[in-house]
């Protein structure tokens, strides 16, 4: 019995060894079947210019309720299976700029630092700051916010890279027009400083419902202030009043 244990562990080593060699191998192409179905569905239905785009990794892609969620703003998902911040780099051409979006809002980060890739929060800094660049470059007038890694119980021990790789790019924001970070992870964290439960799916690692109104919570009332109705509606009389001006001679 303890040999066949022995050789199941070495079986499945093995396996996850081969997974890491297949994935590092493919790189950003993995995620190809995925782009192409955004493709086909902005072909029958065309998003407006001008949305709000959600992007980054499954915990983008599994928020089913995103649209609802932002109502009355309008957003789309594209957010794709285990995705780095490399390989919405390298997707940003396909599902971030034709859009043409007010702002991106991305979560990723979490696969960056974990196996296969185990990446060092300054890689991630790095590759978020060639983000930044890759929009801005054609999109200077585009608000991006990035929303911080989040804690989980899965990936416990990467807490204190996930708390590092937050930090840098939290202080970068700080030195870029158009740029922000928005802080979800104090908030999914209990009185002892561990990942709350309740905010996880069974796996530990993935956002619960509860999670995501949490997040909706703390993200939405971030873009309504710069582009929900009564945004709007204020810089509309902020220009109204200065034509007014001009014509009384103010």
């Amino acid at each position: 019995m303890g040999k066949i244990l022995v050789r199941l562990a070495i079986v499945m080593v093995v396996g996850l060894l081969s997974v890491g060699i297949f994935l590092r191998a493919m790189g950003s192409r993995r995620w190809e079947f995925s782009i192409r179905g955004f493709e086909r569905s902005d072909r029958i239905a065309p998003p407006r210019p001008g949305v709000i785009v959600f992007t980054g990794s499954s915990s983008i892609r599994f928020w089913e309720t995103l649209t609802e969620d932002m109502q009355p703003l309008d957003v789309i998902n594209r957010g794709f299976g285990g995705s780095e911040i490399a390989d919405v780099n390298y997707y940003a051409q396909r599902v971030v700029l034709p859009y043409r979006p007010r702002a991106v809002v991305l979560y990723c980060g979490d696969n960056d630092l974990s196996w296969p890739s185990s990446k060092s929060p300054e890689t991630v800094l790095d590759d978020f700051e060639q983000f930044v660049r890759i929009i801005h470059a054609q999109l200077p007038d585009t608000w991006i916010y990035y929303v911080s890694i989040k804690p989980t119980i899965l990936r416990r021990k990467n807490w204190p890279k996930v708390q590092k790789a937050n930090g840098l790019i939290e202080a970068f924001t700080k030195t870029q027009e158009r740029v922000q970070f928005i802080d979800v992870a104090a908030a999914m964290l209990d009185a002892a400083g561990e990942p709350r439960r309740d905010l996880l799916k069974w796996d530990g690692l993935h956002p619960s419902p509860k999670c995501y109104r949490l997040w909706t919570s703390i993200i939405k009332p971030v873009l309504l202030q710069r582009f929900g109705p009564a945004a709007g509606s204020s810089l509309q009389s902020s220009s109204a009043s200065g034509r007014l001006q001009g014509a009384h001679g103010l």
